[in-house]
């Protein structure tokens, strides 16, 4: 492989880049459904403070180990580390979390297209989700399009295709999304919808609510398994690095928060319970479409939104498992997507036939692969791994402090301060490590 690391062309290329690995399915999929499941605007709420005191010193962190190593996450702890110390162990496990995150995010993707398809050909009357997700034949065939998309785009150089594909999603997602929340907001239940979403119920604020928080703001942050970090190595020392990270979290919360604006309008207004988990996306919007003025075009519409959504972070994961996978290999960029393409697709394809044919249930009745896949992610390398990024950057037995302000500080815009060194160096792994316990000791596991 070249020893000239590839570099991004601009500022707002990194700025796109990072927030749209940050924003997916995990804001507009997941956000939506966890808000229901959680009673709505008081696990807005948390969430939003679990961004700002937890969710931006982590991204920070991050950001800083990967554009001081300039490296991937199996490289870079080796680059930082003194001599003897095992912190690189943590690089393989983020390349894990990668690899189990991509392990279900490529097949919902696959049902995002899915849906998109079978709204723009007026298919759309007898979509269900149990239907979709029990069919082998429509989840193998979207997972191939999802994946073999998603590594052509990687095959050309970071600046020709991931870069450049990039801008053009995250302004396309941004204009459909405001032309859709418009939307609900015309709908006779937008008011309920609203109050449900926005005012916060102070009763239904528990432990439970507040882990739940925490696991999302990771995960749509991607937080913890080295996602963020692949990107702070292909930038230069031009801006500071928390700056960046408010940019990006203030682009991430936007469409988290948007997408709560489409979603919980319509389900007022048509009666679906907000709280019907996963399928809430699809089962909900479908029926909403289905059953209004012009649904076919605001249908297609809505589910274009969702692909370019998907693709933003499905693209960014990709290139962070293919750089280390370039990194431990020495393979040049088509080799390598050719490699961890079939991989993922076939990892993957224990989600895709985990309703059908690979049926498993690793925990409470009704579960599947896909609870196993975001149980490995969400409850474990996502926390776990924000935990240890704080240990590495705010104490001697790693990086240390020095070394982390000294990066993280380098060049224009918002800075550490010094009276924020207990918030990174307590609160932070503290935080992070007793409701990680909590979370543990309260799963669902039967």
């Amino acid at each position: 492989m070249n020893n000239q690391r590839e570099k991004l062309g601009s500022r707002l290329g990194f700025i796109l880049l990072s927030a749209g690995c940050a924003i997916g399915c995990g804001n507009v999929w997941k956000f939506p459904w966890m808000t229901g499941q959680y009673g709505g605007g008081g696990f807005v709420l948390v969430y939003v403070l679990c961004l700002l005191l937890l969710g931006l010193p982590a991204l920070t962190m991050e950001f800083a180990i990967g554009r001081a190593a300039q490296a991937s996450p199996v490289k870079m702890y080796q680059k930082l580390e003194k001599s003897g110390q095992k912190w690189h162990i943590h690089g393989y496990l983020a390349l894990l979390g990668n690899l189990a995150l991509m392990a279900f995010y490529t097949v919902v993707t696959g049902w995002m297209i899915y849906y998109f398809v079978m709204f723009l050909l007026g298919r759309s009357a007898n979509l269900g989700f149990v239907g979709m997700i029990t069919n082998p034949t429509v989840n193998v065939g979207y997972l191939a399009i999802a994946v073999v998309t998603g590594f052509a785009v990687l095959s050309f150089d970071l600046q020709g295709g991931l870069e450049r594909i990039t801008k053009y999603l995250m302004v396309a997602l941004f204009v459909l999304m405001l032309v859709l929340a418009f939307h609900s907001a015309t709908l006779s239940g937008a008011k309920e919808g609203l109050s449900f979403y926005l005012i916060p119920d102070f009763s239904k604020i528990n432990g439970s609510v507040i882990v739940g928080a925490m696991n999302q703001a990771f995960f749509t942050l991607s937080i913890g398994i080295g996602s963020m970090a692949i990107f702070g190595s292909y930038i230069g020392k031009e801006r500071t690095l928390m700056g960046e990270s408010v940019n990006i979290i203030l682009l991430d919360t936007f469409v988290a928060v948007m997408s709560g604006f489409i979603m919980f309008p319509a389900c007022f207004t048509y009666g679906i319970e907000v709280n019907a988990g996963p399928s809430l996306l699809f089962d909900t919007m479908a029926t909403v479409f289905n059953n209004m003025a012009g649904g076919r075009f605001w249908g297609t519409l809505f589910f274009l939104f969702m692909v370019f959504a998907a693709f933003s972070t499905e693209l960014a994961v990709f290139e962070n498992i293919l750089a280390c996978v370039r990194e431990l290999t020495g393979w040049n960029r088509p080799k390598g997507c050719i490699a961890c393409g079939a991989g993922i697709f076939l990892l993957a394809l224990t989600t895709a036939l985990g309703y059908s044919k690979f049926t498993f249930q690793p925990f409470a009745p009704g579960s599947a692969w896909l609870d196993f896949w975001d149980f490995i992610v969400s409850t474990n390398l996502l926390p776990l791994g924000a935990f240890i990024f704080s240990i590495f950057c705010c104490y001697k037995i790693g990086w240390g402090w020095d070394n982390f302000i000294a990066e993280a500080n380098a060049g224009k815009g918002m800075k550490v301060q010094s009276w924020m060194k207990p918030v990174f160096k307590y609160f932070v792994p503290v935080c992070v490590a007793a409701l990680y316990i909590y979370g543990l000791c309260t799963f669902g596991w039967k």
